[in-house]
């Protein structure tokens, strides 16, 4: 089985042979149903198989039909099996005994057989309640589809479960956690073990812990194992609050908080790509557009400061037109062969320049809009530590006038955390204005961002100046189109994740041992379970990964941003022995963090 899908082979590691483990896993499942099959998707989960397996592949495998997951009854087919493939979740399976009771009713079409296959593992709550349900019995095959984590592009991970910050930090749900060591598990498998761990925040230290007992369970490393992978980081998200509600400058970081990014594909207005004339009917579907390094204009785009993607993209298109240009220079008919050739090449690049340059146009607009304009600049105050301590002026008038919940709370978070927390009197003030215009159902909001320690009162060892000083948060005068410093994506301000991976890289986190005890969370360093102390032990005792060429796998408990991913390519191109690949529980921005946690009636 060939990958379709060679960009993921292209970093340091070759991810693409995690889509194919995953790929092969599917196809084992369905071969379990001999015959014609019809694939019900739970809706959540059909953009992830898209990255998968295409439909293509799974026609090969006798899959006629397609269809969502709904309440109702499903449309006529003439196959043999009917397989739902779903996630673990109670309400869904109230829907599928629906679908197989109306299929059980007749059709006319022969009788069908029924499976489940639930992602990424199989519920004992989910089988309780197919039985109650009725339907149990009708099932030939209940499996699980252990699909741990997916291959996003050539140096990012994702186990795609959206919730898990919210699970671990609001409900206290730790199985995210053991799905997350079971993701990190699936990685070793492939690329060997991961000889260091190091960690920040206390979901790091239990993560660290689950790691461990999987280990002992297979026993010690053999010494003449290689591993691909040199350094694990673990970043729980709530050692670094700040980075997710700071608003991400880079074209990637952009397109995801004003589009969205859902499994590499962003939807756009329609009017911008349309190529019809005023007297037609312009486009009402959105423009779908894949966003990954197989687009290798994206490619050059997407770690790009804002700033820097007009000229890039007028280079692009100067280059394309000389390109063309080409053709009147050949006269012989080699030279008009071998421009014909090119051909193909060439239009697919002015294709995608097209594309991003309506992309592009419709960001600028968007960064244009005054409220765009007032909002970055108060949070580059903020992010300075100025007038941190009083009311703002600028969040007092969003509450007047009631902008959206989330926006307003993003504004509110990053002052809080960037103030060490609130006084007294400002803390109450904001809660009373926040009850007061959005509803006192807002109660609840407030109490879950405290309990996650993104609104606080003033106190405790977290102290954001001393951070900020310690590590050089703050570049002053960034060079936002030929960067100098990792702080360029947020144009001024460095990911204080990212710096932790930086500065582990040299000179080693011994270095700021003081400022890593005023970070939320236990510090974890060390050899992991089963790997040969004497194999490993110059390693450990180095300390800054030492070696000619060092592959750190950074994992982000409770999400990652694209700015964050954009800093870590940024590091990886610096040809300095350090290469980084990513692996988190989802991909997040700062209104997706929110949204989780605001209250809805």
């Amino acid at each position: 089985m060939t990958s379709s899908a060679p960009h993921l082979s292209t970093g340091c590691v070759n991810l693409g042979l995690i889509r194919d483990d995953s790929r092969k896993e599917l196809l084992r499942l369905l071969d379990k149903c001999a015959g014609t099959k019809a694939l019900v998707w739970d809706p959540e989960l059909t953009e992830q198989f898209g990255l998968i397996a295409e439909y293509s592949l799974l026609k090969e495998y006798e899959v006629d039909r397609m269809f969502p997951l709904r309440p109702t009854r499903l449309p006529k087919s003439n196959v043999q099996h009917i397989v739902f493939v779903t996630r673990p979740v109670a309400s869904l399976m109230d829907q599928i005994a629906v679908n197989i009771k109306k299929e059980e009713e007749g059709d006319g079409f022969g009788r069908k057989e029924f499976h489940v296959f639930f992602v990424p593992w199989k519920s004992f709550l989910c089988v309780q309640k197919l039985e109650e349900l009725g339907v149990y019995g009708a099932l030939t095959n209940v499996e699980e589809y252990k699909l741990d984590v997916i291959a996003l592009d050539s140096d990012i991970l994702s186990m795609e479960h959206h919730s898990a910050f919210y699970d671990i930090n609001i409900d206290e749900d730790m199985t995210s956690l053991y799905l997350a060591a079971k993701a990190i598990m699936s990685i070793q498998k492939q690329f060997g073990t991961i000889p260091l761990v190091y960690g920040k925040g206390k979901c790091s230290k239990n993560l660290c812990g689950l790691l461990r007992k999987m280990q002992e369970e297979i026993g010690e490393v053999a010494e003449d194992e290689q591993s691909q992978i040199d350094r694990l980081i673990i970043i729980d998200r709530t050692a670094d609050l700040i980075t997710p509600l700071a608003s991400q400058l880079t074209y990637e970081g952009l397109i995801d908080e004003i589009y969205g990014i859902t499994n590499t594909t962003a939807s756009f207005p329609p009017d911008k790509f349309s190529k019809a004339s005023k007297s037609e009917d312009l486009a009402t579907e959105k423009k779908k557009v894949v966003l990954t390094s197989k687009d290798e204009l994206f490619s050059q785009l997407r770690n790009c400061n804002f700033n820097a993607v007009g000229p890039n993209l007028k280079k692009q298109a100067r280059t394309i037109s000389e390109k063309f240009e080409e053709r009147h220079a050949a006269k012989t008919v080699g030279e008009m062969k071998q421009f014909v050739s090119h051909l193909p090449q060439m239009q697919q690049a002015k294709a995608a320049l097209a594309i991003h340059t309506n992309i592009a146009e419709l960001i600028k607009e968007y960064t244009e809009e005054s409220d765009f304009l007032e909002t970055l600049s108060v949070e580059q105050e903020f992010l300075n530590g100025i007038g941190t301590d009083k009311i703002n002026p600028f969040i007092e008038d969003c509450l007047f006038q009631k902008r959206p919940i989330v926006q307003v709370l993003r504004l509110l978070c990053l002052q809080c955390i960037t103030n060490n927390g609130f006084k007294p009197k400002v803390y109450d003030y904001y809660k009373r204005e926040i009850l007061q215009t959005y509803g006192y159902k807002h109660l609840i909001t407030l109490s879950k961002l405290e309990k996650c320690g993104l609104l606080r009162p003033m106190g405790g060892p977290w102290n954001y100046n001393t951070v900020r000083k310690s590590l050089r948060l703050i570049v002053e005068d960034i060079n936002e189109k030929e960067p100098q410093d990792i702080a360029y994506v947020h144009s001024g301000y460095a990911p204080l994740s990212v710096r932790l991976a930086q500065i582990l890289s040299h000179p080693g986190w011994r270095s700021i041992e003081e400022v890593l005890k005023i970070i939320p969370g236990p510090t974890v360093s060390g050899l992991q379970q089963g790997v040969p102390k004497k194999k490993w032990q110059g390693s450990v005792g180095s300390d800054s990964g030492s070696s000619s060429s060092t592959v750190t796998l950074v994992f982000y408990v409770g999400g990652v941003t694209y700015s964050e991913l954009s800093a870590l390519r940024y590091l990886s191109a610096q040809n300095d022995g350090h290469e980084y690949i990513v692996a988190a529980t989802n991909v997040v921005n700062g209104n997706l963090l929110l949204r989780s946690l605001v209250h809805n009636d």
